[in-house]
């Protein structure tokens, strides 16, 4: 369904510029050893997938292919289908737990560049709760699909107390397009927003799952970068695996100064494993709160042009969510 179009009309205030387009696509991963869900309470995780495919830069720089999962991944098969493979990428981790570094620069009008995100809460921010913000963590930036693909599949595992442990496979419970713009909301100040638009579930599915995790049909979030060398207390990622710290290079560590939080201006920030932001939310009407309009490619989709689908193929995770709007 690509990355449809926007329509920005003409008013004072507020004034947005476009940073990024793309598609946006929402998972969830029932709990260990629970095939089935049947409320928020039966989630582990909520993962959110972002293939930027234009903006103000066709050449976007990420991090080096050979470093962080992505370079873990090199040359490894899906997981659970070798437990010594895991086991070099969890050993490879622990040695080097730092994030994604180095530079390769990635045009995103030409090849893939897809961004695993896990949200700290089992839920996007509530709309109705503006002042609370969530954290978010990139764990995977790659150019390679199949590294998403094998991310979302079912995992094994034992534990000393615990014995045989399996975690389900992740299921497909959104999928749109997204914007991440500027917001010039005086003269001298401004923040970033991440704003979607849901495509998939249809508009009459029930969207339970959606409606339990906050997924709302349209969204906008004021979105800000961590600096990773400000430390402090405050975690919201506890029982996140592999959590890393993002090592971001000079030129975007530069912007934050002595700062705590920035915004995500470039968006080159979401490009470096470790990195972690904050949600706010800020609206669930992107037309009354920005004065733009995001338009889909189509506006009455069904699965046979799902791009989730054609992406990741038909049998890689559960769809009823994404079709249906139920849970599974």
């Amino acid at each position: 369904m690509g990355q449809g179009q926007e329509l920005i009309k003409t008013r004072n205030d507020p004034q947005v510029e476009i940073q990024e387009r793309g598609e946006i696509f929402f998972f969830y991963r029932p709990k260990v050893n629970r095939e089935e869900v049947h409320s928020a309470d039966d989630v582990q995780r909520l993962y959110i997938v972002l293939r930027p495919e234009s903006g103000e830069k066709a050449v976007e720089q990420k991090q080096s292919p050979d470093s962080g999962k992505e370079g873990a991944k090199s040359g490894l098969s899906s997981p659970g289908s070798s437990h010594s493979h895991d086991n070099d990428e969890d050993k490879r981790l622990k040695e080097h737990p730092e994030g994604g570094h180095g530079i390769k620069e990635v045009n995103i009008e030409k090849e893939p560049l897809l961004r695993l995100i896990i949200m700290g809460k089992k839920a996007l921010p509530d709309p109705t709760k503006k002042s609370r913000p969530f954290f978010g963590f990139v764990e995977m930036v790659t150019t390679k699909i199949n590294d998403i693909r094998d991310a979302l599949q079912e995992e094994e595992y034992d534990t000393k107390t615990r014995g045989h442990r399996k975690n389900p496979k992740a299921r497909a419970v959104g999928e749109g397009v997204y914007r991440i713009l500027r917001h010039k909301y005086s003269e001298n100040r401004m923040h970033t927003h991440l704003v979607y638009k849901l495509e998939l579930p249809p508009k009459d599915a029930k969207n339970e799952p959606q409606g339990e995790l906050n997924i709302e049909r349209e969204g906008s979030f004021i979105i800000q970068i961590k600096n990773p060398e400000q430390g402090g207390s405050r975690s919201d990622f506890r029982g996140v695996q592999s959590k890393r710290k993002a090592v971001f290079p000079a030129h975007l560590q530069g912007r934050f100064g002595n700062k705590r939080f920035g915004p995500d201006d470039p968006t080159d920030f979401l490009n470096y494993e470790g990195g972690e932001f904050l949600l706010i939310s800020a609206s669930d009407d992107i037309e009354e709160e920005l004065g733009l309009e995001l338009k889909p490619e189509t506006e009455e989709p069904n699965p046979g042009c799902s791009d989730l689908v054609k992406m990741f193929g038909p049998d890689c995770v559960p769809t009823a969510p994404l079709f249906e709007g139920t849970w599974t």
